[in-house]
């Protein structure tokens, strides 16, 4: 059974219960996503061994549908969590993604595989799991429990980086699947056993609850579209970069084997510089003006990746720039959403949020699979290109959210 704690001291530090309930909650999202990037660097060479998949389109295809059946399932899963509890929602999601992790590993065609894929993205949970992290922190260090979060999901794509080639030359791709069916099975144990069932309540938790806004005013707030655009166009990108990338890397003579060394230093350099830079935009009240700067920088890495593609060096030096970019926008969006989402509607906020992000995946693997195939890789750099700038444009239209003085003083977050 569900109890409550009303926790009103002003604190900057986390108690036990909410650190309980961040750790355990991003490992759940860790061990998820480790799954879903283990076959990124991977499986565009792979494909190649299936029946049709020395097609770009369907490579890219079987990357980005699980964005596609995520994005049609998120908003979805995230209310029902609402109706049926945070819980019994995620449970569901995840045996969705054990059952697609084993269709994928069974199969023998591209066709197969995709199903898999798409199957996995069914069990869309990222909307209801967020949810219960806010469930369980009070808004004065929600941007700490997040950071658990996107730290989690950074490591576990380092990782997976590492890891995904030696385990496809011992295991090949269908290992990578089964091993991610188990990764999951483990993250429903944690979920039942060790993600504690209390929750935080404050005073105003009624009061909150009777003033939901019309769907349609969250849907289509100006501010908060800014940010789904921006988490479309980044996901985007990024699944359309690693259409192009891994196949570039092995003709010039680099092996899959070793392409983390390229992945791993970029994603940890990005990592570190993230934390600094997002301290000091938090310090200074700058993280608008830090994720305006961020999105355009990444606008002149992609111009830059359509000429500077002739050595591992050069592209090396390109990848790094963009997981720095990367890393910096990815944990700070989500906060941007929870400060200027109305407090009761956070968990339909986040349900487009994770909506938008999801469909970017699927848009980026499936339109960057289709303009590799049939203009070029430089193409793909281009359109990239032409998102980040357009992203930009929405950008300059935000403003530095104000914190809500209420939850200043240690109220929890009624979603």
């Amino acid at each position: 059974m569900q109890t409550t704690a009303d926790v009103t001291t002003p604190s900057g530090k986390m108690t036990a219960l909410e650190k309980r309930s961040s750790i355990s909650l991003a490992g759940v999202f860790a061990l998820r996503m480790l799954g879903l990037f283990l076959i990124l660097p991977v499986f565009a060479v792979y494909a190649k061994q299936l029946p049709n998949g020395d097609s770009s389109f369907l490579v890219g295809l079987t990357l980005g549908i699980y964005g596609l059946t995520q994005s049609i399932l998120q908003v979805p899963f995230g209310a029902a969590s609402d109706r049926f509890g945070r819980k019994p929602v995620i449970v569901i999601g995840l045996i969705l993604f054990v059952v697609g992790s084993v269709i994928a590993a069974l199969g023998n065609t591209i066709w197969t595989v995709m199903l898999g894929r798409a199957i996995q993205g069914a069990g869309a949970i990222s909307a209801a799991v967020t949810a219960l992290i806010a469930d369980h922190v009070r808004e004065h260090v929600i941007t700490k429990a997040m950071a658990l979060v996107g730290a989690s999901i950074g490591l576990m794509f380092a990782l997976s980086l590492v890891i995904a080639p030696p385990l496809t030359e011992l295991w090949g791709v269908p290992g990578l699947f089964w091993l991610t069916a188990i990764l999951s099975c483990l993250s429903i144990w944690i979920v039942l056993r060790v993600v504690p069932n209390t929750t935080i309540n404050h005073p105003h938790a009624l009061h909150e609850k009777q003033q939901h806004q019309p769907w349609e005013k969250v849907a289509f707030d100006p501010l908060l579209m800014r940010l789904n655009w921006g988490i479309f166009c980044l996901h985007a990108v990024q699944m359309a970069l690693f259409v192009v990338i891994p196949t570039r890397l092995v003709q010039m003579g680099l092996p899959v084997l070793h392409h983390w060394y390229i992945y791993l230093p970029a994603v940890l350099i990005g990592f570190a510089v993230m934390m600094k830079t997002i301290i000091w935009a938090e310090q200074n009240k700058k993280t608008t003006t830090l994720l305006r700067i961020t999105v355009l920088v990444l606008g002149v890495v992609f111009f830059l990746f359509a000429f500077l593609m002739h050595s591992v060096w050069e592209i090396a030096f390109l990848v790094t720039l963009f997981f720095i970019g990367f890393n910096i926008l990815e944990a700070t969006l989500p906060g941007l959403i929870s400060r200027i989402a109305p407090p009761s509607d956070k968990g339909l906020a986040l349900g487009i949020y994770n909506t938008t992000q999801s469909l970017g995946l699927f848009v980026g693997g499936a339109v960057g699979g289709w303009i590799a195939q049939h203009f070029s890789a430089e193409a793909v750099f281009f359109t990239s290109t032409f998102a980040m700038l357009l992203w930009f444009m929405f950008a300059l239209g935000l403003k530095e959210p104000k914190l809500r003085q209420r939850h200043e003083q240690g109220e929890a977050i009624q979603v």
